[in-house]
């Protein structure tokens, strides 16, 4: 194994504040106290202001929030008072295009980041923008199509001085650096075997760790040169990675890759001998017998849309219907290459989170899958501690569990708001019914969590007075 030229150093230190996805480094973990035993939207809210529809998570600075939305055919991002709730500005983007993507996703859904002055926004249907804190525009830099029929999801980054984006669609997936300052391209690295995904970047030592389809990547920081890789991880992956001093943990699911359900396909020359009727060296999916097609969108496997599989695409479709449903550890020291077979820690394999990341903290690592079902497992040797569904909250899980204050908050798809002890036998203290959908991940800082809704942000604090304004 070849020494690793890029040597692991600690993690830059964090700031106070809750720059970007999910807090620091996307850790979810704020070191605050006098927050609220249990969430409310009537009780306890400092203020509330409505803006704009969208799913994008609250970043902060020391006295603004930051967060994106979309109305009709414009993209706003928007600066807030955190002391008040008022909107300082708004600025508006207005794109030349449409972006396919579910139901469940928005023009408006990448959370921004921020560097304590400016902020960086993404939208999928225009690409970069960043404003400076009086809301002029510094640069744009025009971004896409993309080819997703999801939509795309994953939030920028800061790092080494670049913002550091994830553009994982079905064709020439890209890990892109642009000077958070000049707005140009650092460099930009192809994952050639890597369909679309949504998950967002960390930094690791000095290097950017990225999931994506069926493995796990480490980058150089200042080159985007790939360092090392894992394989294991399915052929969607949504969570984000968290890490800790030397480990990163992992998580992926997608249909059709449970235990059990894996159904590989013949090689390609074998499935052409069977099935290729007209000659042509491609697969149409009129051709395919019965037990080959694909139970969803034929656009999930035809990549390149054009009707027909080739070689690559029949290479992608099945490594998807053997890939994995798996949350994994390793810990990649200063090795380099294809680590799969030497540093996986732990793999396991059930209870599996769809969209929300996991939780690294004082040494568990959770994990909350849809329906409920939250899970502590030793994050040293992969153990099960603790599996439970959570009371009164069966539901569907977009935001990600964050903790402060000795409390783990989770949120609901429908509103169903769980406050919990974390622990190795973490306890369920209660669930309240916030009567709004929830998708962002709340921000929390100095006493007060910033929970967005749909259509509004609040600011929840500990020892409710019941006063409260409204924007």
């Amino acid at each position: 194994m070849k020494s690793l030229v890029y040597l692991l150093i600690p993690l830059t230190a964090w700031t106070a504040e809750w720059s970007g996805f999910r807090g620091n480094n996307g850790s979810g973990i704020a070191d605050t106290t006098g927050l609220p035993a249990e969430l409310s939207l009537k009780a306890g809210v400092e203020w509330k202001t409505v803006l704009p529809s969208g799913k994008s998570s609250p970043v902060l600075t020391a006295d603004r929030i930051f967060v994106t939305g979309a109305e009709g055919k414009q993209l706003f991002t928007l600066a807030l008072d955190r002391k008040t709730g008022k909107i300082l500005w708004r600025r508006a983007v207005t794109p030349d295009r449409g972006e396919p993507h579910h139901k469940l996703n928005t023009p408006a859904v990448a959370s921004p980041v921020t560097d304590g002055t400016n902020v960086y926004a993404f939208f999928a249907n225009f690409g970069l923008v960043s404003y400076g804190p009086d809301g002029n525009e510094r640069w744009r830099m025009p971004l896409g199509p993309f080819t997703n029929l999801h939509g795309m999801a994953a939030s920028p980054i800061l790092s080494n001085g670049n913002l550091v984006m994830a553009l994982d669609h079905d064709i020439d997936s890209v890990l892109l650096a642009v000077g958070k300052d000049s707005g140009k391209a650092v460099w930009k690295t192809a994952r050639p075997s890597v369909v679309h995904g949504f998950a967002t970047p960390v930094v690791f030592g000095n290097q950017i760790v990225l999931p994506g389809s069926y493995q796990l990547i480490g980058y150089a920081s200042d080159t985007g040169k790939e360092v090392w890789s894992v394989s294991g991880l399915t052929w969607q992956v949504k969570p984000t990675a968290v890490v800790d001093q030397d480990t990163v943990y992992a998580t992926g699911w997608a249909p059709g890759a449970d235990a059990g359900q894996r159904q590989p396909l013949p090689a390609f020359a074998d499935a052409l001998a069977a099935a290729d009727s007209n000659g042509d060296r491609k697969l149409s999916n009129a051709e395919l017998p019965k037990e080959w097609k694909h139970g969803g969108s034929w656009d999930f496997i035809d990549l390149d849309r054009n009707g027909l599989l080739d070689e690559r695409e029949w290479g992608f479709y099945n490594a998807r219907r053997t890939a994995e449903n798996v949350t994994l550890a390793v810990r990649p020291g200063r090795a380099t290459g294809d680590l799969t077979a030497t540093h996986v820690l732990w793999k396991y394999d059930r209870s599996v989170p769809v969209v929300s990341s996991p939780l690294l903290y004082d040494g568990v690592l959770y994990t909350i899958k849809d329906g409920g079902v939250l899970t502590s497992l030793d994050a040293k040797t992969g153990e099960v501690l603790k599996q439970a569904r959570l009371r009164d909250a069966v539901d569907s899980y977009y935001s990600s569990p964050v903790v402060a204050d000795g409390k783990m908050y989770i949120l609901s798809e429908n509103g169903k708001a769980t406050v919990v002890k974390p622990g190795r036998e973490w306890q369920q203290l209660n669930t309240t019914d916030l009567e709004e959908p929830c998708y962002a991940t709340p921000a929390i800082a100095d006493g007060r969590i910033y929970l967005r809704t749909m259509n509004a942000l609040y600011s929840l604090k500990g020892n409710p007075t019941g006063n409260s304004q409204t924007q």
